[in-house]
């Protein structure tokens, strides 16, 4: 039988998927590498630990499942999104690689915001911020002149990894469509953009489907792991675009939300939109499809705040045991997320967290609901800007992450999304996305539909209450008012 791999490429460890043409996971492992954090602000990591990391990972799988040495037919990845790889003109890394998560770049968003004006959101569909890949390449050219010099192109990780396993230097749309240096209508780089900050057309790699073939794996690496026949490389995707994948999120009345530290709800697209960059606007890894995104700074994150604070000895099961007993609104408690600012609607990062409506018969199971409303109506917030701004409306909504592990929160999120909510019996993540790729690309199917059937399989399902539905929207209508609420308050006490 045969078998291909996927590899995600995550910021804190990389995880190999195996899947054979049944669908089925046949083995999984991972290998870590660390932060790298020089400064208050700085996030980085050295280009080498991901492929050690990719290597170590094909040899445990292969260990441990020996016929993948003569039946493992194709590699793809998903990958960490906007962090910076600076190759010279050996093919060598020049610095180590500025990560997503990476603050540092402030001013050089002002710089592309001044620079561009409003030409910005109609070529990229995206606004200027500190994660993306464009303000990382600018700070290095004025911060660091003898690095700029050096650098002859640039790379995002899961590519990085790609080249060092094939040779061969590319990017796909998915990744390339959150570098803010592409133009997102006519699928190729911004010779505008490049032009305004002094950048050659060379320093961008060629562009690429997800689901092309990019090589083999080298001779080198295939005789290192005792291969017995040519494993195909496919180019792979952008972490939540082959989440979206994974998830079989394939049509537009299908939306994701995804709560892990962050929170982002998803939305296929199926021709280009205008949201005037109030929502992520990508590439999707299906050939000229898209999707929309909408960002939480501190969804699962409120929650583990909650709990260290108030509840540091107890479970997340003991935390969230009682919840139900509380009725929907929390008795009047609101919880505004914004404990790490905001992303989505509201792009603010000196709002902060608050608790409205606070009085003497609020208990802990309360704020405990409070805080799991508060998250959700965050991600509501995008939901709602898609149905106003786009028209859409979601059959259903598969959910995923920390969010798909509480019946109570999962039945929550069907009132307040007012949709059929669905989590996967086996959740992969962006990983799975990238078996899907690898799978699509070995023509394992005939369509799209096709794989997703063979590997998404659905467990339960929560179907709105109508009355908490009503109830909901009104409580959400009071939430709505909480930002502009506590805006002023919260730039206020940032500056003590």
């Amino acid at each position: 039988m045969g078998y291909v791999l996927g590899l995600d490429l995550g910021t804190s460890s990389l995880k190999g998927l195996l899947v054979n043409k049944k669908g089925e996971l046949v083995y999984s492992t991972s290998a870590d590498y660390p932060l790298i954090q020089p400064q208050k602000g700085y996030s980085e990591q050295n280009p080498e630990e991901w492929f050690q990391a990719a290597i170590t990972v094909l040899e445990a799988t292969l260990t441990a499942i020996p016929d993948a040495r003569d039946q493992l037919e194709a590699i793809s990845f998903s990958g960490q999104m906007h962090s910076l790889v600076l190759l010279d003109e050996a093919d060598q890394v020049v610095r180590n690689a500025i990560l997503w998560n990476d603050v540092r770049t402030t001013q050089q968003c002002e710089r592309i915001k001044e620079t561009l004006g409003d030409k910005l959101i109609p070529i990229t569909k995206n606004k200027a911020l500190e994660g993306f890949t464009l303000p990382k390449i600018l700070w290095v050219q004025e911060e660091e002149a003898e690095n700029f010099k050096k650098a002859k192109t640039f790379l995002l990780p899961k590519d990085y990894l790609g080249f060092r396993l094939t040779g061969s230097k590319q990017m796909e749309y998915s990744d390339a469509a959150g570098t803010l240096l592409l133009d997102i209508n006519q699928k190729a780089w911004s010779q505008d953009i490049l032009k305004a900050f002094d950048l050659a057309s060379d320093f961008c790699p060629k562009l690429v489907e997800s689901a092309d073939k990019i090589g083999n794996l080298t001779e080198t690496i295939s005789q290192q792991l005792g291969l017995k026949q040519a494993v195909a490389v496919y180019a792979g995707g952008a972490d939540n675009a082959s989440a979206a994948l994974g998830a079989g999120i394939i049509s537009s009345d299908v939306g994701m939300v995804s709560i892990g530290t962050s929170g982002v709800f998803l939305s296929y697209e199926e021709a280009g939109k205008e949201y005037g960059g109030d929502l992520h606007y990508f590439f999707h890894v299906l050939k000229d499809a898209y999707y929309s995104m909408g960002v939480t700074l501190a969804a699962g994150h409120s929650l583990s705040w909650f709990k260290e604070t108030f509840a540091k000895e107890e479970s997340f099961e003991e935390l969230l045991k009682d919840i139900h007993q509380v009725e929907a609104g929390s008795n009047g408690l609101l919880f505004m997320p914004y404990i790490s600012g905001e992303r989505t609607p509201y792009t603010d990062s000196q709002i902060r967290g608050s608790f409205l409506g606070m009085d003497s018969g609020h208990k802990r199971q309360h704020f405990a609901r409070a805080v799991l409303e508060g998250i959700t109506f965050s991600l509501k917030d995008s939901q709602h800007l898609m149905e106003t701004r786009a028209g859409k409306t979601f059959e259903k909504i598969v959910s995923v992450g920390g969010g798909a592990k509480n019946p109570d929160w999962l039945q929550m999120q069907a009132d307040i999304f007012n949709a059929k909510i669905v989590t996967l019996k086996t959740e992969q993540g962006p990983g799975m996305g990238a078996v899907m790729l690898a799978a699509l690309g070995q023509g394992w199917f005939d369509s799209v539909e096709d794989c997703v059937a063979a590997f998404v399989e659905e467990s339960q399902t929560y179907y709105p209450n109508p009355e908490q539905v009503k109830r909901y929207e009104a409580v959400y209508a009071i939430y709505q008012q909480g930002y502009e609420a506590t805006k002023t308050i919260s730039h206020q006490l940032s500056q003590l």
